[in-house]
């Protein structure tokens, strides 16, 4: 059975099962995370929180992801400790940072690993999910109540416990519910609880055998069980909630990676089964990044009556020397809630720069009206974006498409160039990034554009000029053209005050051609263009 007719057959059932309750995006609070996600063992001891914590502040994050672990939290059946909980949000608050807890509950990157060892080692009273051959796995069975019952229990002693602690969500701001959920080594769990539910459901008869629909049975059935945590976080103290994703990424099958979690193609499954969750979110670290985030940018669609939107919210992105421009572009481009690398606590200081940088640049932007935002994003591959803007258009590139950087030549891989472009008004334009250049054209300008081909100094090569002289004698050029008034570079303070830095004309311009920022530098540059014929 092709996909698309078992997707309509799910929903058709989901829908019918499940109240309207969607949440709508003005429960996502407006601010922008900043943030960075600490490595798995980062906060396992006091002496570890006090460390890394204040590091964090200093490189510029505004929003720590901590993971909260059940084998720590309850250590003793039914005896919790929060003294880890405890001493996050009291450092958090000290050095001014917000906090968003991952629970790392049943599953952590589809396994148990960080359950209790009562719970591990009682497989009888918490069974575990079976492949096809018969062989248990070390992820606990979805289908057992008591893994539920002892999950919720917990999860909500943490919930109550932060209320408490936090009540006016001053510090904890958002809570990830599990870790990376999904199946591995099979699509879906053929454990004896499993088996039952899947005959009663007449799964296989309505929807098929192959692994996709064994994907989206276990898809259902993961977003239902989240949906219990869920609604339980909203009686005890309400905050936004959401989900995390592995992606099915390589060409992998479903049991290859961690299949029917909260993927791109499960959302309407994963909405419907866990209306109470606010955001599917992707873990970023495979190539392709604004493929991937396009995939969770899910705008508002007629037939969900306007109530469901999964706003982007990376929480996981690979820590390198390409994040901070990976971040910009996810704020330009989507207007995310947030952006994090993945165990920035422990990566190099190479790495972090760009974060550093990026936030910096983010932090100030913010604070201006924007009428409209964009993000650019490239690389050696993709290096030209053209963005027409209400007949402004915009020749967006890689600042190594220039001739005259010689490292644009020199054998190396080209670092990542990305931006945030800003519409601040008619003719008014920020420019927040490293590593791009970009040109300003009418639309008839840019239709009767000759591509010229530039030497090392950045001038036509001998010859072309002529021609293309020549080519316009014919037809004669027509229309206006746009110029660049002023490009100066900028701070800007959280009045939304303009700091004049310097004045970018000349050769910083290429004589008036362009507004560009090299690699390796970060700034805003505030752009003002005239029209002349």
């Amino acid at each position: 059975m092709k996909n698309s007719r078992i997707i309509s057959a799910l929903l058709s059932i989901f829908m019918m099962l499940v109240p309207n309750t969607l949440r709508a995006d003005n429960d996502i609070p407006h601010f922008h995370i900043l943030g960075g996600e600490l490595s798995n063992s980062a906060a396992t001891s006091v002496s570890d929180i006090e460390e890394v914590l204040p590091r964090m502040k200093a490189l510029g994050l505004n929003t720590v992801l901590v993971p909260v672990y059940w084998e720590f939290l309850e250590p003793v059946e039914g005896q919790m400790d929060f003294t880890l909980v405890d001493r996050t949000i009291d450092v958090a608050r000290q050095q001014g940072l917000k906090i968003v807890p991952l629970w790392f509950g049943v599953w952590k990157n589809s396994m148990s690993c960080y359950a209790p060892a009562w719970f591990k080692r009682d497989v009888k009273r918490f069974p575990r999910a079976v492949t096809a051959e018969g062989k248990p796995l070390e992820i606990a069975s979805c289908f057992s109540d008591n893994v539920l019952q002892a999950d919720l229990k917990v999860f909500s002693a943490l919930m109550q416990h932060i209320a408490e602690k936090d009540p006016n969500r001053e510090v904890v701001i958002m809570m990830q519910i599990e870790n990376e959920i999904g199946m591995l080594e099979s699509a879906r769990d053929h454990s004896p609880l499993a088996e039952k539910v899947y005959k009663a459901e007449k799964w296989a008869e309505r929807y098929g055998t192959d692994d996709y629909a064994d994907e989206k049975f276990m898809a259902w059935h993961y977003a239902c069980y989240v949906e219990h945590l869920a609604k339980a976080a909203r009686r005890i103290h309400d905050m936004p909630l959401y989900v995390n994703a592995a992606m099915n990424s390589r060409g992998r099958k479903p049991g290859e990676y961690p299949s029917a979690g909260p993927l791109a193609h499960l959302a309407d499954i994963w909405k419907a089964g866990a209306p109470s969750i606010d955001i599917l979110a992707p873990d970023i670290y495979d190539t392709g990044f604004k493929s991937w985030a396009s995939q969770y940018a899910m705008p508002l669609r007629p037939q969900d009556g306007g109530k469901v939107k999964n706003r982007l919210f990376i929480p996981e992105s690979r820590c390198c020397e390409n994040s901070g421009v990976r971040g910009l572009y996810a704020f330009g481009e989507h207007q995310a809630l947030g952006f994090s690398p993945f165990a920035i606590d422990q990566a190099s200081p190479k790495e972090t720069e760009s974060v550093t940088q990026a936030y910096n640049l983010l932090s100030q932007v913010f604070n201006v009206k924007q009428e409209n935002t964009w993000g650019l994003l490239f690389d050696q591959e993709d290096k030209e974006r053209i963005i027409d803007d209400e007949g402004v258009v915009m020749t967006c590139r890689h600042y190594f498409t220039l001739p005259w950087d010689p490292r644009a030549t020199d054998g190396s891989t080209w670092p990542e160039g990305g931006a945030m472009l800003i519409r601040l008004g008619k003719y008014d334009y920020l420019l927040a990034g490293s590593g791009v250049v970009v040109d300003f054209k009418t639309r008839t300008e840019k239709q009767q554009e000759s591509q010229k081909q530039l030497g090392e100094d950045g001038f036509a090569e001998a010859g072309t000029l002529l021609s293309t002289f020549n080519s316009q004698l014919s037809t004669g050029f027509t229309g206006s053209r746009l110029g660049i008034l002023s490009v100066d570079e900028v701070t800007i303070d959280h009045q939304d005050h303009m700091q004049f830095l310097r004045r970018h004309n000349g050769d910083q311009s290429h004589q008036g051609r362009h507004a560009r920022i090299s690699v390796g530098e970060w700034k805003i540059l505030h752009i003002k263009l005239y029209e002349y014929k």
